[in-house]
């Protein structure tokens, strides 16, 4: 996929490449407990220090938690001095239009995936393997405050193991 803008034309690895310190990246992954009840990970990774934020998790991802989700995450990087310009995130019904509102407000652009097209968003798929293999494949989940736990833990984990390396 090229990309082209201002006279000049990239591929997408050359934009993701040039734009590492201004994207994030956000997905749901789910997760079913030990009583068979399915809960919504929401999750974004910045692009340049493949630092991970944990933005929550429900059993019902409605239109309010999920707006409620992006003003936290616009908050967020203010306190954490990330300058994300982009987000990408492919085109799940879970986001709602106010996600991108409360997103565009702040001055941040949102990139859709193209259907069908996970490399798009390869860094963030990326850790979604990576959380599941690392810790939900192996991890028992008793209740929603069980795996918001675990999942604190292993951001914290993963994002010190990052940053140490």
């Amino acid at each position: 996929m090229a990309l082209c803008g201002l006279g000049a034309c990239s591929t997408w690895a050359d934009f993701l490449r040039s734009q590492a310190d201004a994207l994030v990246a956000c997905d749901f992954l789910e997760t079913v407990t030990l009583s068979g009840a399915r809960l919504y990970v929401l999750a974004v990774i910045e692009h340049a220090g493949r630092r991970v934020r944990i933005l929550g998790a429900t059993a019902h991802p409605t239109a309010s938690w999920v707006g409620q989700a992006a003003k936290n995450l616009v908050m967020d990087p203010e306190d954490a001095g990330c300058r994300a310009r982009f987000l990408i995130r492919d085109r799940d019904g879970k986001f709602p239009t106010l996600f991108d509102s409360v997103l565009a407000d702040a001055g941040i652009e949102v990139v859709l995936s193209g259907v069908r097209m996970p490399r798009m968003n390869s860094v963030m798929e990326r850790w979604v393997q990576t959380c599941r293999r690392e810790l939900l494949d192996r991890t028992l989940i008793w209740n929603q405050r069980h795996l918001l736990h675990a999942l604190r833990e292993f951001e914290q984990f993963y994002n010190t193991y990052r940053h140490a390396a």
